[in-house]
Protein backbone atom coordinates (compact mmCIF):
# COMPACT_ATOMS: atom_id res chain seq x y z
CA UNK A 1 0.00 0.00 0.00
CA UNK A 2 2.51 2.45 1.23
CA UNK A 3 4.43 2.58 -2.60
CA UNK A 4 6.16 5.67 -1.36
CA UNK A 5 8.46 4.00 1.31
CA UNK A 6 8.56 0.76 0.50
CA UNK A 7 12.04 1.06 -0.91
CA UNK A 8 13.72 2.51 2.19
CA UNK A 9 11.49 -0.02 4.24
CA UNK A 10 14.54 -1.33 5.68
CA UNK A 11 15.72 1.92 7.27
CA UNK A 12 12.32 2.22 8.69
CA UNK A 13 12.67 -1.59 9.96
CA UNK A 14 15.48 -0.19 12.06
CA UNK A 15 13.69 2.70 13.38
CA UNK A 16 10.90 0.41 14.68
CA UNK A 17 10.46 0.10 18.49
CA UNK A 18 8.41 -2.80 17.82
CA UNK A 19 11.07 -5.31 16.28
CA UNK A 20 11.35 -6.73 19.89
CA UNK A 21 7.20 -6.82 20.48
CA UNK A 22 5.57 -7.12 17.18
CA UNK A 23 3.49 -9.71 18.24
CA UNK A 24 2.60 -12.28 20.92
CA UNK A 25 -0.67 -14.07 19.68
CA UNK A 26 -3.14 -15.96 21.83
CA UNK A 27 -4.88 -19.51 20.75
CA UNK A 28 -8.40 -19.00 19.45
CA UNK A 29 -10.38 -17.53 22.27
CA UNK A 30 -13.88 -15.96 22.96
CA UNK A 31 -13.93 -12.23 21.95
CA UNK A 32 -15.02 -10.22 24.74
CA UNK A 33 -18.54 -7.73 24.33
CA UNK A 34 -18.19 -4.79 22.25
CA UNK A 35 -20.53 -1.89 21.79
CA UNK A 36 -21.24 -2.79 18.51
CA UNK A 37 -21.01 -6.66 17.17
CA UNK A 38 -17.74 -7.36 15.21
CA UNK A 39 -16.87 -9.82 12.97
CA UNK A 40 -14.93 -12.69 13.67
CA UNK A 41 -13.21 -13.68 10.79
CA UNK A 42 -11.31 -17.16 10.62
CA UNK A 43 -8.67 -17.79 7.83
CA UNK A 44 -7.09 -21.15 8.32
CA UNK A 45 -4.36 -22.01 5.37
CA UNK A 46 -4.05 -25.45 3.80
CA UNK A 47 -0.15 -25.45 5.26
CA UNK A 48 -0.56 -23.64 8.48
CA UNK A 49 1.89 -20.95 7.39
CA UNK A 50 -0.62 -17.69 7.50
CA UNK A 51 2.19 -16.13 10.14
CA UNK A 52 4.72 -16.32 8.11
CA UNK A 53 3.49 -15.47 4.60
CA UNK A 54 5.58 -12.85 2.78
CA UNK A 55 4.31 -10.98 -0.76
CA UNK A 56 6.79 -12.79 -2.87
CA UNK A 57 4.66 -16.28 -1.79
CA UNK A 58 1.67 -15.21 -4.23
CA UNK A 59 -1.67 -16.32 -3.01
CA UNK A 60 -2.18 -19.78 -1.21
CA UNK A 61 -4.91 -21.70 -0.38
CA UNK A 62 -6.95 -21.42 2.68
CA UNK A 63 -10.34 -21.69 4.16
CA UNK A 64 -12.65 -18.67 5.49
CA UNK A 65 -15.40 -18.41 7.61
CA UNK A 66 -17.31 -16.11 9.46
CA UNK A 67 -18.08 -16.97 13.41
CA UNK A 68 -19.34 -20.56 13.68
CA UNK A 69 -19.69 -20.79 9.81
CA UNK A 70 -18.46 -23.72 7.79
CA UNK A 71 -15.73 -23.00 5.78
CA UNK A 72 -15.29 -21.97 2.44
CA UNK A 73 -12.43 -22.12 -0.59
CA UNK A 74 -10.13 -18.99 -0.84
CA UNK A 75 -6.97 -17.67 -1.89
CA UNK A 76 -5.38 -15.31 0.12
CA UNK A 77 -1.53 -13.40 -0.53
CA UNK A 78 0.33 -10.29 1.44
CA UNK A 79 -0.69 -7.18 -0.09
CA UNK A 80 0.84 -3.69 -0.11
CA UNK A 81 4.36 -2.52 -0.06
CA UNK A 82 5.94 -1.60 2.94
CA UNK A 83 2.98 -2.95 5.01
CA UNK A 84 3.84 -6.14 3.47
CA UNK A 85 7.39 -6.18 5.13
CA UNK A 86 5.66 -5.30 8.56
CA UNK A 87 4.84 -8.02 11.39
CA UNK A 88 1.05 -7.04 11.44
CA UNK A 89 0.37 -7.63 7.48
CA UNK A 90 -2.50 -6.56 5.06
CA UNK A 91 -4.09 -9.43 3.36
CA UNK A 92 -5.98 -10.03 -0.40
CA UNK A 93 -8.39 -13.11 -0.86
CA UNK A 94 -10.44 -14.40 -3.49
CA UNK A 95 -13.59 -16.76 -3.22
CA UNK A 96 -14.16 -19.28 -5.85
CA UNK A 97 -17.38 -17.46 -6.47
CA UNK A 98 -18.96 -14.00 -5.79
CA UNK A 99 -19.93 -13.49 -2.20
CA UNK A 100 -21.64 -10.90 -0.80
CA UNK A 101 -20.29 -9.85 2.75
CA UNK A 102 -21.98 -8.07 4.75
CA UNK A 103 -24.18 -6.15 2.30
CA UNK A 104 -21.51 -4.81 0.68
CA UNK A 105 -22.23 -6.68 -2.73
CA UNK A 106 -21.14 -10.00 -4.74
CA UNK A 107 -17.49 -9.98 -5.42
CA UNK A 108 -14.61 -12.25 -5.68
CA UNK A 109 -12.03 -10.38 -3.99
CA UNK A 110 -11.67 -8.56 -0.85
CA UNK A 111 -9.15 -6.57 1.37
CA UNK A 112 -8.01 -7.28 4.88
CA UNK A 113 -6.10 -4.27 5.80
CA UNK A 114 -4.26 -4.14 9.28
CA UNK A 115 -3.32 -0.18 9.70
CA UNK A 116 -0.11 -0.96 11.40
CA UNK A 117 1.13 2.49 10.71
CA UNK A 118 -1.98 4.62 12.52
CA UNK A 119 -1.45 3.54 16.55
CA UNK A 120 -5.76 4.92 16.51
CA UNK A 121 -6.82 2.42 13.79
CA UNK A 122 -9.58 4.97 12.64
CA UNK A 123 -7.75 7.22 10.26
CA UNK A 124 -8.87 5.01 7.11
CA UNK A 125 -11.89 4.30 8.45
CA UNK A 126 -12.61 8.11 9.09
CA UNK A 127 -11.41 9.23 5.41
CA UNK A 128 -13.58 6.81 3.88
CA UNK A 129 -16.61 7.58 6.04
CA UNK A 130 -15.89 11.26 4.84
CA UNK A 131 -15.63 10.20 1.24
CA UNK A 132 -19.21 8.37 1.69
CA UNK A 133 -20.41 11.83 3.00
CA UNK A 134 -19.12 13.83 0.05
CA UNK A 135 -20.69 11.21 -2.39
CA UNK A 136 -17.35 10.29 -4.20
CA UNK A 137 -18.69 7.65 -6.32
CA UNK A 138 -17.46 3.96 -5.58
CA UNK A 139 -16.27 4.62 -2.40
CA UNK A 140 -14.93 1.37 -0.65
CA UNK A 141 -17.24 0.43 1.97
CA UNK A 142 -15.90 -0.74 4.97
CA UNK A 143 -16.36 -3.15 8.27
CA UNK A 144 -14.30 -3.41 10.93
CA UNK A 145 -13.35 -6.90 12.17
CA UNK A 146 -11.50 -9.17 14.38
CA UNK A 147 -8.85 -11.51 12.92
CA UNK A 148 -7.78 -15.36 13.33
CA UNK A 149 -5.30 -16.64 11.49
CA UNK A 150 -4.49 -20.40 11.50
CA UNK A 151 -6.20 -20.14 15.23
CA UNK A 152 -3.89 -17.19 16.17
CA UNK A 153 -5.27 -13.84 17.35
CA UNK A 154 -4.18 -11.31 15.06
CA UNK A 155 -6.52 -8.17 16.44
CA UNK A 156 -8.36 -5.40 14.31
CA UNK A 157 -8.20 -5.67 11.08
CA UNK A 158 -10.62 -3.72 8.23
CA UNK A 159 -12.43 -5.71 5.89
CA UNK A 160 -13.10 -3.44 2.65
CA UNK A 161 -13.80 -3.90 -0.98
CA UNK A 162 -10.37 -3.23 -3.30
CA UNK A 163 -9.93 -0.83 -5.79
CA UNK A 164 -10.95 -2.51 -9.39
CA UNK A 165 -13.34 -2.85 -11.96
CA UNK A 166 -16.40 -4.68 -11.79
CA UNK A 167 -20.53 -3.89 -11.29
CA UNK A 168 -20.45 -3.74 -7.54
CA UNK A 169 -16.96 -1.67 -7.63
CA UNK A 170 -15.83 0.80 -9.87
CA UNK A 171 -18.65 0.02 -12.36
CA UNK A 172 -16.50 0.78 -15.98
CA UNK A 173 -16.19 -1.87 -18.95
CA UNK A 174 -13.27 -2.45 -19.98
CA UNK A 175 -13.84 -5.05 -22.41
CA UNK A 176 -14.63 -3.95 -25.79
CA UNK A 177 -15.02 -0.31 -24.33
CA UNK A 178 -12.50 2.97 -23.93
CA UNK A 179 -13.23 2.63 -20.30
CA UNK A 180 -9.83 2.72 -18.16
CA UNK A 181 -8.87 3.52 -14.77
CA UNK A 182 -4.99 4.95 -13.43
CA UNK A 183 -3.11 4.91 -10.19
CA UNK A 184 -0.29 7.76 -9.89
CA UNK A 185 2.81 5.73 -9.25
CA UNK A 186 5.68 8.59 -9.33
CA UNK A 187 8.48 5.87 -8.49
CA UNK A 188 7.93 2.71 -8.02
CA UNK A 189 7.67 -0.09 -10.97
CA UNK A 190 5.63 -3.33 -10.27
CA UNK A 191 6.04 -6.41 -11.72
CA UNK A 192 2.87 -7.20 -14.23
CA UNK A 193 1.78 -3.32 -14.05
CA UNK A 194 1.84 -1.33 -17.84
CA UNK A 195 3.00 2.77 -17.40
CA UNK A 196 2.02 5.71 -19.12
CA UNK A 197 3.98 9.03 -18.58
CA UNK A 198 1.41 12.05 -19.82
CA UNK A 199 2.99 15.73 -18.94
CA UNK A 200 5.28 14.76 -16.14
CA UNK A 201 2.97 12.31 -14.79
CA UNK A 202 2.89 8.75 -14.19
CA UNK A 203 0.10 5.98 -14.08
CA UNK A 204 -0.06 2.65 -13.40
CA UNK A 205 -2.77 1.62 -15.65
CA UNK A 206 -4.98 -0.26 -13.23
CA UNK A 207 -7.78 -1.47 -15.52
CA UNK A 208 -7.69 -2.86 -18.12
CA UNK A 209 -5.89 -5.46 -16.42
CA UNK A 210 -3.54 -6.61 -19.08
CA UNK A 211 -3.45 -4.05 -21.62
CA UNK A 212 -2.55 -4.33 -25.24
CA UNK A 213 -0.45 -1.93 -27.05
CA UNK A 214 -3.23 -0.26 -28.85
CA UNK A 215 -4.79 0.15 -25.89
CA UNK A 216 -1.61 2.11 -24.47
CA UNK A 217 -2.07 4.15 -27.10
CA UNK A 218 -5.81 4.76 -26.70
CA UNK A 219 -4.91 5.49 -22.95
CA UNK A 220 -1.78 7.93 -23.65
CA UNK A 221 -3.39 9.58 -26.46
CA UNK A 222 -6.69 10.27 -24.29
CA UNK A 223 -4.67 11.52 -21.18
CA UNK A 224 -2.79 13.54 -23.44
CA UNK A 225 -5.94 15.45 -24.77
CA UNK A 226 -7.22 15.64 -21.19
CA UNK A 227 -4.01 17.26 -19.90
CA UNK A 228 -4.48 19.69 -22.75
CA UNK A 229 -7.93 20.39 -21.77
CA UNK A 230 -6.99 20.67 -18.17
CA UNK A 231 -3.85 23.55 -19.06
CA UNK A 232 -6.35 25.49 -21.53
CA UNK A 233 -8.30 26.82 -18.68
CA UNK A 234 -10.99 26.80 -20.82
CA UNK A 235 -13.91 26.15 -18.59
CA UNK A 236 -16.83 24.75 -20.70
CA UNK A 237 -14.33 22.62 -22.01
CA UNK A 238 -13.16 21.18 -19.00
CA UNK A 239 -16.28 20.46 -17.74
CA UNK A 240 -17.49 19.10 -20.76
CA UNK A 241 -14.12 16.19 -20.53
CA UNK A 242 -13.87 15.77 -16.92
CA UNK A 243 -17.05 15.28 -13.90
CA UNK A 244 -15.75 18.26 -12.18
CA UNK A 245 -18.32 17.05 -9.35
CA UNK A 246 -15.44 14.29 -8.78
CA UNK A 247 -12.45 16.41 -8.63
CA UNK A 248 -14.29 18.81 -6.32
CA UNK A 249 -15.16 16.59 -3.98
CA UNK A 250 -11.64 14.56 -4.12
CA UNK A 251 -10.32 17.37 -3.48
CA UNK A 252 -11.57 18.49 0.08
CA UNK A 253 -11.33 15.05 0.78
CA UNK A 254 -7.52 15.30 0.53
CA UNK A 255 -6.81 18.62 0.96
CA UNK A 256 -8.87 18.31 4.83
CA UNK A 257 -6.97 14.73 5.58
CA UNK A 258 -3.22 16.16 3.92
CA UNK A 259 -2.44 12.73 2.90
CA UNK A 260 1.18 12.63 2.46
CA UNK A 261 0.80 9.87 -0.55
CA UNK A 262 -1.18 11.82 -2.36
CA UNK A 263 1.95 13.27 -4.29
CA UNK A 264 3.49 9.56 -4.70
CA UNK A 265 0.94 6.66 -4.95
CA UNK A 266 -2.76 5.66 -4.34
CA UNK A 267 -4.48 8.23 -5.88
CA UNK A 268 -6.59 6.58 -8.87
CA UNK A 269 -8.34 8.20 -11.74
CA UNK A 270 -11.18 6.40 -13.98
CA UNK A 271 -12.53 7.03 -17.47
CA UNK A 272 -15.80 6.25 -18.00
CA UNK A 273 -18.25 7.02 -21.02
CA UNK A 274 -16.22 9.89 -22.43
CA UNK A 275 -14.94 11.68 -18.84
CA UNK A 276 -12.65 11.41 -16.39
CA UNK A 277 -13.57 11.36 -13.05
CA UNK A 278 -11.86 11.59 -9.83
CA UNK A 279 -11.14 8.94 -7.39
CA UNK A 280 -12.05 6.28 -6.06
CA UNK A 281 -10.03 7.56 -2.75
CA UNK A 282 -7.54 4.57 -1.19
CA UNK A 283 -4.98 4.30 1.46
CA UNK A 284 -4.89 6.92 4.15
CA UNK A 285 -3.28 5.58 7.20
CA UNK A 286 -0.44 8.54 6.41
CA UNK A 287 -2.84 11.38 7.03
CA UNK A 288 -4.21 13.45 9.77
CA UNK A 289 -1.25 14.36 10.94
CA UNK A 290 0.18 11.09 11.14
CA UNK A 291 3.52 12.10 9.04
CA UNK A 292 7.15 12.67 10.34
CA UNK A 293 7.57 16.28 9.65
CA UNK A 294 11.79 15.62 9.42
CA UNK A 295 10.95 12.74 6.72
CA UNK A 296 10.82 15.46 4.12
CA UNK A 297 9.96 18.81 2.91
CA UNK A 298 6.24 17.20 1.62
CA UNK A 299 5.53 15.33 5.36
CA UNK A 300 6.62 18.48 6.73
CA UNK A 301 3.48 20.78 4.83
CA UNK A 302 1.27 17.03 5.64
CA UNK A 303 1.77 17.10 8.91
CA UNK A 304 1.20 20.81 9.86
CA UNK A 305 -2.52 22.15 10.40
CA UNK A 306 -2.58 25.10 8.42
CA UNK A 307 -1.64 25.85 4.47
CA UNK A 308 -3.13 23.88 1.44
CA UNK A 309 -1.27 20.76 0.37
CA UNK A 310 -3.02 19.53 -2.77
CA UNK A 311 -3.40 22.52 -4.77
CA UNK A 312 0.31 22.10 -6.49
CA UNK A 313 -0.38 18.30 -7.19
CA UNK A 314 -1.02 16.25 -10.10
CA UNK A 315 -3.81 17.61 -11.80
CA UNK A 316 -5.07 19.93 -9.24
CA UNK A 317 -1.95 22.24 -9.88
CA UNK A 318 -3.75 23.89 -12.92
CA UNK A 319 -7.78 23.09 -11.80
CA UNK A 320 -6.70 25.46 -8.42
CA UNK A 321 -4.82 27.95 -10.71
CA UNK A 322 -8.68 29.08 -12.09
CA UNK A 323 -11.19 30.79 -9.60
CA UNK A 324 -14.15 28.96 -10.77
CA UNK A 325 -13.04 25.65 -9.44
CA UNK A 326 -11.72 27.23 -5.86
CA UNK A 327 -15.17 28.94 -5.76
CA UNK A 328 -16.47 25.19 -6.26
CA UNK A 329 -14.55 23.67 -3.79
CA UNK A 330 -15.37 26.34 -1.03
CA UNK A 331 -19.07 25.95 -1.67
CA UNK A 332 -18.38 22.00 -1.46
CA UNK A 333 -16.51 22.32 1.52
CA UNK A 334 -19.45 25.05 3.43
CA UNK A 335 -21.65 22.25 2.26
CA UNK A 336 -20.60 19.16 4.70
CA UNK A 337 -18.77 22.14 6.82
CA UNK A 338 -21.32 20.08 9.62
CA UNK A 339 -20.21 16.79 9.11
CA UNK A 340 -16.82 17.92 9.17
CA UNK A 341 -16.84 19.77 12.47
CA UNK A 342 -18.86 16.32 13.76
CA UNK A 343 -15.76 14.35 12.75
CA UNK A 344 -13.64 16.04 16.27
CA UNK A 345 -16.53 17.15 18.36
CA UNK A 346 -16.88 15.95 21.63
CA UNK A 347 -19.46 12.84 21.27
CA UNK A 348 -18.83 13.40 17.47
CA UNK A 349 -17.74 10.11 14.92
CA UNK A 350 -14.00 9.68 16.69
CA UNK A 351 -15.55 9.55 19.96
CA UNK A 352 -18.72 7.60 18.61
CA UNK A 353 -16.19 5.20 16.97
CA UNK A 354 -13.24 5.13 19.69
CA UNK A 355 -15.96 4.04 22.43
CA UNK A 356 -17.77 1.84 20.02
CA UNK A 357 -14.70 -0.71 19.05
CA UNK A 358 -12.74 0.16 22.10
CA UNK A 359 -12.50 -3.46 23.30
CA UNK A 360 -11.76 -4.38 19.44
CA UNK A 361 -9.09 -1.50 19.60
CA UNK A 362 -7.93 -3.07 23.59
CA UNK A 363 -7.23 -6.42 22.23
CA UNK A 364 -5.44 -5.18 19.10
CA UNK A 365 -2.75 -4.26 21.49
CA UNK A 366 -3.26 -6.33 24.88
CA UNK A 367 -3.99 -9.65 23.74
CA UNK A 368 -2.84 -9.86 19.89
CA UNK A 369 0.24 -8.13 21.40
CA UNK A 370 0.91 -5.14 18.86
CA UNK A 371 3.00 -2.05 20.14
CA UNK A 372 1.41 1.23 19.83
CA UNK A 373 4.69 2.38 19.70
CA UNK A 374 5.63 1.16 16.23
CA UNK A 375 7.40 3.14 14.50
CA UNK A 376 8.41 3.60 10.60
CA UNK A 377 10.61 6.55 9.41
CA UNK A 378 7.76 8.30 7.48
CA UNK A 379 4.78 8.50 10.06
CA UNK A 380 4.79 10.47 13.40
CA UNK A 381 6.53 9.00 16.60
CA UNK A 382 3.23 7.24 18.58
CA UNK A 383 2.40 8.60 21.68
CA UNK A 384 2.46 5.94 24.62
CA UNK A 385 -1.04 5.65 24.99
CA UNK A 386 -4.19 4.97 23.00
CA UNK A 387 -5.74 7.99 24.51
CA UNK A 388 -2.91 10.44 23.63
CA UNK A 389 -2.64 9.45 20.05
CA UNK A 390 -7.07 9.76 19.81
CA UNK A 391 -6.71 13.26 21.31
CA UNK A 392 -3.82 14.19 19.25
CA UNK A 393 -5.88 13.04 15.70
CA UNK A 394 -9.06 14.89 17.18
CA UNK A 395 -7.10 18.03 17.93
CA UNK A 396 -5.12 17.81 14.40
CA UNK A 397 -8.82 17.16 12.61
CA UNK A 398 -10.24 20.66 14.46
CA UNK A 399 -6.69 22.94 13.94
CA UNK A 400 -7.45 21.61 9.99
CA UNK A 401 -10.75 22.34 10.21
CA UNK A 402 -10.49 25.67 12.12
CA UNK A 403 -7.83 26.69 9.15
CA UNK A 404 -9.69 25.91 6.32
CA UNK A 405 -12.95 27.77 6.99
CA UNK A 406 -11.14 30.53 7.56
CA UNK A 407 -8.93 30.54 4.61
CA UNK A 408 -12.30 29.53 2.43
CA UNK A 409 -14.53 32.26 3.99
CA UNK A 410 -16.80 29.08 5.05
CA UNK A 411 -19.06 31.21 7.84
CA UNK A 412 -19.52 33.83 4.88
CA UNK A 413 -20.88 31.17 2.46
CA UNK A 414 -23.40 29.99 4.85
CA UNK A 415 -26.95 30.64 6.23
CA UNK A 416 -29.20 29.60 8.85
CA UNK A 417 -32.80 29.08 7.17
CA UNK A 418 -35.36 31.60 9.22
CA UNK A 419 -32.54 33.96 10.48
CA UNK A 420 -33.30 36.82 8.37
CA UNK A 421 -31.69 39.38 10.34
CA UNK A 422 -28.03 36.86 10.30
CA UNK A 423 -27.09 37.14 13.47
CA UNK A 424 -27.14 33.26 14.05
CA UNK A 425 -29.38 32.68 15.81
CA UNK A 426 -33.64 32.38 15.21
CA UNK A 427 -36.14 34.75 17.27
CA UNK A 428 -39.23 36.84 17.02
CA UNK A 429 -37.09 39.37 15.27
CA UNK A 430 -36.72 37.51 12.63
CA UNK A 431 -40.09 37.48 11.62
CA UNK A 432 -40.72 40.95 12.15
CA UNK A 433 -37.86 41.84 9.81
CA UNK A 434 -40.06 39.70 7.10
CA UNK A 435 -43.04 41.95 7.91
CA UNK A 436 -41.19 45.16 7.87
CA UNK A 437 -39.67 44.66 3.98
CA UNK A 438 -42.88 43.30 3.03
CA UNK A 439 -44.34 46.14 4.14
CA UNK A 440 -42.00 48.05 2.76
CA UNK A 441 -40.50 49.87 6.25
CA UNK A 442 -36.94 48.16 5.81
CA UNK A 443 -35.08 48.00 2.54
CA UNK A 444 -33.35 44.87 2.02
CA UNK A 445 -30.75 46.21 -0.08
CA UNK A 446 -28.58 43.15 -0.52
CA UNK A 447 -31.49 40.67 -0.93
CA UNK A 448 -30.18 38.88 2.62
CA UNK A 449 -33.57 39.00 4.84
CA UNK A 450 -35.21 37.81 1.50
CA UNK A 451 -32.22 34.87 1.44
CA UNK A 452 -32.09 33.99 5.05
CA UNK A 453 -36.10 34.42 5.70
CA UNK A 454 -36.95 32.65 2.82
CA UNK A 455 -38.75 29.69 4.63
CA UNK A 456 -40.96 28.19 2.54
CA UNK A 457 -38.85 28.07 -0.35
CA UNK A 458 -40.79 30.57 -2.86
CA UNK A 459 -40.77 34.39 -2.96
CA UNK A 460 -41.08 35.97 0.77
CA UNK A 461 -44.44 35.94 1.83
CA UNK A 462 -46.58 36.34 5.27
CA UNK A 463 -46.49 32.59 5.45
CA UNK A 464 -42.73 32.78 6.35
CA UNK A 465 -42.77 35.27 9.08
CA UNK A 466 -46.09 32.97 10.23
CA UNK A 467 -43.80 29.72 9.72
CA UNK A 468 -40.82 31.16 12.06
CA UNK A 469 -43.46 32.38 14.24
CA UNK A 470 -44.84 28.72 14.58
CA UNK A 471 -41.33 27.55 15.01
CA UNK A 472 -40.63 29.87 17.98
CA UNK A 473 -43.78 28.61 19.91
CA UNK A 474 -42.95 25.10 19.32
CA UNK A 475 -45.84 24.48 17.09
CA UNK A 476 -45.48 21.97 13.88
CA UNK A 477 -43.69 23.42 11.00
CA UNK A 478 -42.77 21.24 7.90
CA UNK A 479 -40.11 23.64 6.88
CA UNK A 480 -36.18 22.71 7.54
CA UNK A 481 -36.01 26.30 9.89
CA UNK A 482 -32.74 26.68 11.71
CA UNK A 483 -30.73 24.52 9.58
CA UNK A 484 -28.07 25.06 6.89
CA UNK A 485 -28.11 26.71 3.68
CA UNK A 486 -24.93 27.54 0.93
CA UNK A 487 -25.10 30.46 -0.96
Amino acid sequence: MKKFTACMICIAMLLSLAAASSVSAKETGTASVSAVQVPQLHISTANGNGISLEKEDGYTDAQFSIGDEAGEHIIMKVRGNSTAMTAKKSFTFKFDSKKDLFGMGKAKKWVLLANPFDPTLLRNYIAFDFAQELGLEYTSNQKIVELWLDGRFRGCYTLMEPVEAGSKRVDINTEGSNDFMLEYESLRTDEGTSYVTVGGLRFGVSEPDEPDNDQLGYITNTLTQLTNTINSGDQAAIEASLDLPSFVKFYVLNEFIKTNDFNFSSVYFYYKDGKFYAGPPWDYDLSMGNVNMKFSTNSAAAFKTDGEFINNKLFYKKLCSYDWFMQAVHREYALHADYIRGIYTTGGLIDTLASDYSDVFSRNYNEAGWSIRYLINVMMQPLPTYDENLAFLKNWCAERDAWLCGHYGIPSLRYMIGDSDGDGKITITDATYIQYVLAELLNDEDGGIALRGNVTGESLKINDATEIQKYLVGLDTSYRIGEYLVM
